[in-house]
């Protein structure tokens, strides 16, 4: 599976370059993902705009690694999906618990506003 690296001042933008993601091939790159937890830069955005199929168990890993940044306090935040893949999330429940967005600029703006209110909520929990 191809995956494109592109690193921003607050995010990592992840592009995955495959049509199709089986079970093996998400559950591997959510472990991939998983390791930018322990970086500076923990905020992940997910470019899936040339996935046109995916698995069922691997849109599940995708479910479960987007909780697993929640939980670390991060952001993840899946972009650019097309009309097939958002239809299917759709049909199997999944989408709505996604955090998703049209474009890769609004998943952006996610991240950010995200930072900013982890950062006030912060700021309360030490007063």
């Amino acid at each position: 599976m191809e995956v494109k690296t592109d690193t921003k001042e607050r995010f990592h933008v992840i592009s995955v370059e495959s049509e199709h993601l089986s079970a093996n091939m998400t559950e591997d790159l959510c472990k991939q993902l998983a390791t930018y937890l322990q970086q500076d830069i923990k905020n992940v955005v997910l470019k899936l705009n040339s996935v046109n199929t995916m698995d069922e168990a691997g849109a599940e890993h995708l479910v479960k690694t987007q909780q697993q940044f929640y939980d670390a306090g991060a952001s993840f935040v899946i972009c650019e999906l097309t009309a097939n893949m958002e239809q299917f999330l759709d049909q199997k429940n999944l989408l709505e618990l996604m955090n998703t967005t049209p474009t890769e600029s609004e998943a952006w703006d996610i991240v950010q506003m995200e930072e900013i209110e982890r950062e006030l909520l912060g700021d309360e929990d030490e007063e």
